[in-house]
């Protein structure tokens, strides 16, 4: 059924109809409005779940870690420095192989202090062993959820959905949520394949020495290289039951015959589209390729996407300091080898929030067309701002 409401509400009422038995999470901005949701669904009895309150996002970790342990499907949330206090616990739930799912609104990282949309708090952690997908928008995000718990539950991987905090959090849009009966239909009742019980003892998560280890990191590496399938067939039959796309690892945009094309993740993608769309009509041919799915990175599939292009312009908000755009350096991977590589150049933008317009995509892509040398641009810097912080930072020395 179609409704005009918040993305927060959205995302709690379709991790509702996913039938989590154990909730907990620990409020920070601009998340809180989901798991307070959550608490309302089940408190008004929409949502037969045990929902913790938990004291921090490390215990809010440890207890779905424990929740799903014992067999039940969990849920939690978080952003930007509670995910940041989480990460030994995530590194131990992907290690423990439990289909945790988590959402991520995603929220620059300090210092200084910043409570506005990036995507560094996730791309940090990208390698703690979570399927890592990302949203375009609201409707996107809810259909990832229930694609998430399906996947996370076949593979014994945890998933991380991502959606841009603010942007989509506390964004109203018109969101088609499915009946109930039809995500029950679609998502089976959760059968662990296996869970801590009195009755059949095992072990999880026991020390491993030098003789052990790499081989059972290994195992989760390789699960996690064949995750690819398992997340398109379930985006496939998502699509036959829902008649809608909205999964996979990437889409492409206007790419057929672009000469350049322009790589990124999450919200931006909406401006990026508008500004592609003047472009050729204007006579430019340049396309867009969707990245959706970080992890298990799409290799192949952008190896594919971007084979034809002349240069190719990764557009991110995050940034491996020191290097370049997390994104563009994992791209230049998937042409490692190859024998026609396109000029693949890093743009890092939207850092804590700042604006990202459609003519700043536009001056990319124009300046893409007419010099497609390799580089690394920070586009839309205040150089006041920038020199009034370096005269600070400098002062006394």
């Amino acid at each position: 059924m179609k409704q005009i409401m918040e993305g927060s509400r959205a995302v709690a009422e379709t991790v509702a109809l996913c039938r989590p038995k154990v909730v907990c999470a620990y409020p920070i901005t601009p998340q809180t409005h989901i798991v307070e949701d959550l608490a309302r669904i089940i408190t008004d009895g929409r949502l037969d779940a045990g929902y913790v309150l938990a004291d921090s996002e490390f215990t809010a970790a440890s207890v779905v870690l424990g929740a799903s342990a014992t067999g039940a499907r969990a849920y939690t949330a978080t952003s930007s420095q509670g995910l940041l206090l989480m990460t030994e616990v995530m590194f131990n739930i992907a290690g423990m192989r439990l289909p945790v799912v988590m959402t991520v609104a995603n929220r620059a990282v300090s210092a200084p202090i910043n409570i506005w949309n990036d995507q560094q708090d996730s791309m940090s952690l990208r390698d703690c062993g979570w399927i890592q997908m990302y949203a375009e928008d609201v409707q996107e995000a809810c259909d990832m959820h229930v694609q998430a718990f399906a996947v996370a539950e076949k593979l014994n991987i945890p998933v991380m959905v991502c959606m841009d905090g603010f942007i989509l959090t506390h964004a109203t849009e018109p969101v088609d949520l499915p009946d109930a009966d039809q995500v029950d239909e679609w998502l089976a009742p959760f059968k662990p394949k296996f869970y801590l019980t009195t009755s059949d003892p095992i072990t999880l998560g026991s020390m491993a020495g030098p003789d052990a280890y790499m081989e059972i990191r290994l195992l989760l590496h390789q699960a996690m290289q064949e995750a690819s399938s398992a997340i398109e067939s379930e985006a496939e039959r998502f699509e036959k039951a829902f008649e809608r796309r909205q999964g996979g690892m990437l889409d492409v945009y206007q790419a057929r015959d672009a000469d350049v094309l322009l790589v990124s993740m999450g919200s931006l993608l909406g401006t990026m589209k508008d500004a592609v769309d003047e472009l050729r009509e204007e006579g430019h041919k340049v396309g867009i390729v969707k990245v959706r799915t970080v992890r298990p990175f799409p290799r192949t599939h952008l190896h594919d996407a971007l084979s034809g292009a002349r240069a190719v312009g990764v557009i991110e908000k995050d940034i491996s300091l020191g290097l370049e755009g997390i994104l563009c350096s994992e791209i230049r991977s998937a042409f490692c080898g190859a024998a026609v590589t396109p000029n693949i150049s890093s743009f890092v933008v939207g850092l804590g929030g700042r604006d990202v317009r459609k003519e700043h995509i536009r001056e990319i892509a124009l300046g893409l067309l007419k010099d497609d040398t390799c580089r690394v641009e920070i586009p839309g810097i205040d150089h006041e701002v920038l020199w009034s912080a370096h005269e600070i930072e400098n002062e006394g020395v």
